[in-house]
């Protein structure tokens, strides 16, 4: 391959690599607002799985076990978001903050004997397994599209995730049922629906996969435990779910976006450019607004935004 070709191929891989765990979240997160229900704990939940994720696999040994255990923590506090704004109809924004507030200083404690330790004035952190990249033989040899062969196994499990989710939500009647109580639980409840179940159940499966999200950054793509080690990735992914419409397939997109611009200004600070490195690092927070922004503007001007009708307002049958 040429050097253009080479320089192309590591920039996907990198940008497929750091877009995995917006993935994640961002499917949970589409799930979990098809429901009615608007989850902004993911931060939270992120946070708390990437500890506890590294935590288990460095003290176990086991990688799969560090992921079982933070789609396990995802679950427990998507489970306490869907009793505040289900069961004791709490304000959903306010419930979803104290979340992400109580997840960021939980995730601090925990991993307060994780993070990087001083020796001899270096900062050393603890090593733990990982799951490293697999190539696979002939397919990763192709130019550009060969990055897609060169990931990790969480990686590659995207690639069914993100079909089968889109699949189960259009081809479905589980799918068919779970649009029906984001758009009017009052008329799904006369259909037969259990609204209360549906928001409880796709709630706390947006929260294991925000969990698993997590679990991806500290066990593949920054392998180890650092202070906010999201960067603010649980936020970018609740406005990559506007910017996909709620749609599963077009999250892939914005991912893809974010983790673009993430790779290239990595490759701009190996190469020794004279922009300064805070500057660089702003790049894909400032181009995800940007493009998040426009989307809006776009989809409002032609009516299409797409939004569940439903979203953030509670609902008790005997309201109907």
């Amino acid at each position: 391959m040429t050097e253009a070709l080479v320089l192309l191929t590591q920039i996907l891989t990198i940008t497929l690599r750091a877009g995995t765990s917006l993935i994640y979240a961002a499917v949970g997160e589409i799930y979990t607002e098809r429901s009615g229900i608007l989850n902004l704990g993911l931060e939270g939940m992120m946070l708390t799985g990437a500890v506890t994720a590294f935590a288990t696999a460095f003290y176990t040994g086991s990688t799969w076990l560090g992921v079982l255990v933070a789609m396990v923590m995802g679950m427990i506090m998507a489970s306490i978001h869907a009793f505040l704004t289900v069961t004791m109809r709490a304000n959903q924004v306010v419930s979803g903050l104290s979340i992400t507030l109580f997840g960021t200083g939980l995730a601090s404690f925990l991993g307060e004997r994780l993070g990087p330790a001083s020796n001899n004035g270096n900062l050393v952190g603890m090593v733990g397994p990982r799951f490293s990249a697999i190539e696979i033989p002939v397919l990763s040899q192709i130019p550009v599209v060969g990055a897609l062969f060169k990931q990790d196994i969480l990686t590659y499990l995207l690639y069914a995730l993100v079909p089968l989710a889109v699949y189960y939500l259009y081809k479905t009647r589980n799918g068919l049922n779970l649009r029906a109580v984001g758009e009017s639980p009052q008329t799904a409840d006369a259909m037969g629906i259990n609204v209360t179940k549906t928001r409880y159940l796709y709630t706390i499966l947006g929260g294991m996969l925000a969990g698993f999200g997590g679990a991806h950054l500290s066990l593949a793509y920054a392998p180890g435990w650092t202070e906010n080690i999201t960067g603010g990735r649980g936020w970018i992914a609740i406005a990559l779910v506007i910017f996909a419409m709620w749609n599963p397939a077009r999250a892939i997109l914005g991912a893809i976006l974010f983790g673009g611009i993430n790779a290239v200004q990595f490759r701009l600070q190996a190469g020794g450019t004279t922009i300064p490195a805070a500057y660089l690092n702003m790049l894909p927070y400032l181009m995800t607004i940007l493009v998040l922004v426009i989307m809006t503007w776009w989809e409002n001007l032609s009516h299409r935004i797409g939004a569940p009708a439903a979203l953030g307002k509670a609902y008790m049958r005997e309201e109907k």
